[in-house]
């Protein structure tokens, strides 16, 4: 079993290296010994119980937690420096979850993706429009465009998001639990076309999911995280439930029962 495939063993074209971080919060150890490195156009799935750090990683990697050791860098570069404004799309789990009363059509959204502090009063700017146009077309919402976000389905508002990044030109998308709330049908067309983006727009992503059965049949590669990496290979390498558990320190517990009965008697 392939596991523990550290930054050291790929970094040829590397997007992310994470090294040796930790991370406390609220004065407890969440994260300790991170080594990660993804490389251009790789989809990764996050995967790990509740508790296990997964988010907390992904704030770190984008700069809004700190790490107390270690080093992450983007690009070649720090999280949140400006070099990197526009080149990394974050989609949280509350991000398609907008409040019923917000009148915003999904071109309007997807047009926020767009805006920074140097064309942010150029409404005229033909280029964005472009952008946006070509961003709602990846994501296959163009006969929806002017209609409510609130309006659409589960899995068209995900779409409306990820769109929103895809419109910023981001090449590194961070998706925290994309597949939540949506029905089947959605679920499968999302990671089509997560997939899709990867293999035909050179787009990275790393996708924190609880959904097992979901990564494995999408992912090219699965991280499984448990306050310190447990499985880092290929999607077809990942253990099955018995080899999980071992990693993870669980012992089969009716099995232990039945001997300790054995021995009473």
């Amino acid at each position: 079993m392939k596991s523990l495939t550290t930054a050291n063993n790929r970094n040829s074209n590397a997007i992310l290296v994470v090294k040796d971080i930790a991370v406390n919060r609220s004065g407890k150890l969440i994260l300790k010994d991170i080594n990660l490195t993804i490389e251009r156009g790789e989809f990764v799935g996050l995967v790990g119980p509740n508790g296990s750090g997964k988010s907390t990683l992904m704030l770190t990697i984008l700069g809004i937690l700190k790490s107390h050791r270690g080093s992450v860098s983007i690009f070649g570069h720090q999280p949140q420096a400006s070099l990197l404004y526009g080149k990394i799309g974050w989609v949280s789990q509350a991000a398609s979850n907008l409040p019923k009363d917000v009148r915003l059509t999904v071109r309007e959204l997807v047009q926020l993706g767009t805006v920074n502090g140097k064309n942010m009063f150029r409404f005229a700017d033909g280029g964005r429009k472009e952008q946006v146009d070509r961003a709602i077309k990846m994501v296959a919402l163009e006969d929806v465009q002017h209609i409510d976000i609130a309006r659409l389905s589960g899995g068209q508002r995900q779409r409306a998001v990820i769109a929103r990044a895809l419109a910023s030109k981001a090449e590194f998308i961070l998706l925290d639990e994309p597949l939540v709330g949506i029905d089947r049908d959605a679920r499968n067309s999302l990671l089509k076309l997560l997939d899709g983006l990867c293999h035909n727009e050179g787009k990275t992503i790393l996708m924190v999911s609880h959904d097992l059965a979901a990564i494995r049949q999408t992912a090219h590669r699965m991280v499984f995280l448990e306050e310190t990496i447990r499985f880092d290979g290929d999607t077809e390498d990942f253990p099955d439930l018995v080899e999980l558990a071992d990693l993870r320190g669980i012992g089969p517990v009716h099995g232990l029962a039945h001997a300790i009965h054995k021995e009473e008697e």
